[in-house]
């Protein structure tokens, strides 16, 4: 079966299996797991920060995030796109009891002067600005990216205006690898970030929230009250590790596996609205009387297994367990339909 529903859906390597059955572990709550650490380290380090925490869900570390950024009464505002409006089950309301302000990028990228010209006057009537989340890259604007430029722009706005700026960075290091930027050089501009380990670098569970000592600090508790205080988490920091130190780089081939699947789609009438392909995600709309039903159940007739994204769009998602072989043989099912 070939597997584009999601980059989720990966199992450990060989490599990865080894390395978590090879973990030191302790009590994580009582931050004596030495593999635990070691996750946070690194990944601190990586982009600059002081520290990071490591999470059981990317919706964790973002919810976290925003519970830590606001109090209630304010807003957040992002693309109307951002994965913690659309996928997040309203946590910016639950958790935190804040309000969004919603945005429309260009296929879920903000620029500086629409933040701008967001950020609420102080009146009693109205929530207070407090808050911005960009996600690179963006899920649902078909894994799009955030030029470094257009972050330093809208970092600029944030302190000018005495906002902070959140990453949802779930898919961060398939923006990085296309762009070339560092960590660091991205860390530098935001006060957090969340990366997510369990998407397209392979590891099977687990999401990693960084900032400051003192964000961090508070972060803590706050995942101790939404239950992620974990125990001997270090069998998945270890799975985290791996991945970080040996997975990065072949990001490369899932883009250029995307890409091999635009442009076969292209070459269909049935197919409309390709979304600009930059990374792993690719989506694109069906010509009607089509329908996302008729074609997913083609597809998983055929052994392919994607997802349906809106009333005639569909997501295509490469990743480590779809080789090159997979690709040719979902092109020829592509093309059958």
């Amino acid at each position: 079966m070939i597997n584009l529903l999601s980059d989720t859906v990966t199992k450990p390597t060989p490599g990865m299996l080894k390395a978590m059955w090879a973990a030191e572990v302790g009590d994580d709550v009582f931050r004596e797991d030495p593999t635990v650490n070691a996750l946070e380290a690194k990944c601190a380090s990586l982009f600059g920060h002081e520290a990071a925490l490591f999470c059981p869900s990317g919706t964790m570390a973002n919810q976290i995030a925003l519970k830590v950024h606001t109090r209630p009464l304010d807003e957040v505002i992002c693309d109307e796109m951002s994965h913690i409006y659309q996928y997040e089950v309203g946590g910016y309301a639950f958790h935190s009891g804040i309000a969004v302000n919603l945005l429309k990028g260009e296929n879920g990228i903000l620029r500086a002067e629409m933040v701008e010209a967001a950020i609420k006057p102080r009146y009693d009537w109205l929530p207070r600005s407090s808050l911005v989340v960009i996600e690179n890259t963006c899920n649902k604007g078909g894994g799009s990216i955030y030029p470094l430029k257009q972050i330093q722009e809208i970092r600029q706005v944030c302190q000018k205006n005495s906002l902070a700026l959140h990453l949802d960075g779930a898919r961060i290091f398939n923006a990085l690898v296309e762009t070339g930027d560092s960590p660091a050089s991205i860390g530098a501009e935001v006060d957090s970030l969340s990366i997510c380990l369990s998407k397209g670098l392979g590891a099977p569970v687990g999401s990693v929230l960084i900032g400051s000592q003192a964000f961090i600090a508070e972060a803590r508790r706050v995942r101790k009250a939404m239950g992620g205080g974990m125990r001997q988490a270090g069998y998945l920091a270890a799975a985290g590790i791996y991945a970080l130190d040996y997975q990065v780089e072949r990001l490369r081939d899932d883009h250029a596996h995307a890409r091999q699947l635009a442009v076969a789609l292209n070459e269909l009438s049935w197919v409309v609205n390709i979304r600009p392909v930059q990374t792993n995600i690719l989506i694109f709309d069906l010509v009607s009387p089509r329908t996302p039903v008729q074609f997913l159940d083609y597809l998983k007739q055929n052994g392919v297994i994607a997802s349906a994204f809106g009333p005639q769009t569909i997501r295509f998602v490469t990743h480590l367990d779809v080789t090159k072989e997979m690709v040719k043989q979902g092109i020829e099912v592509l093309k059958g339909y």
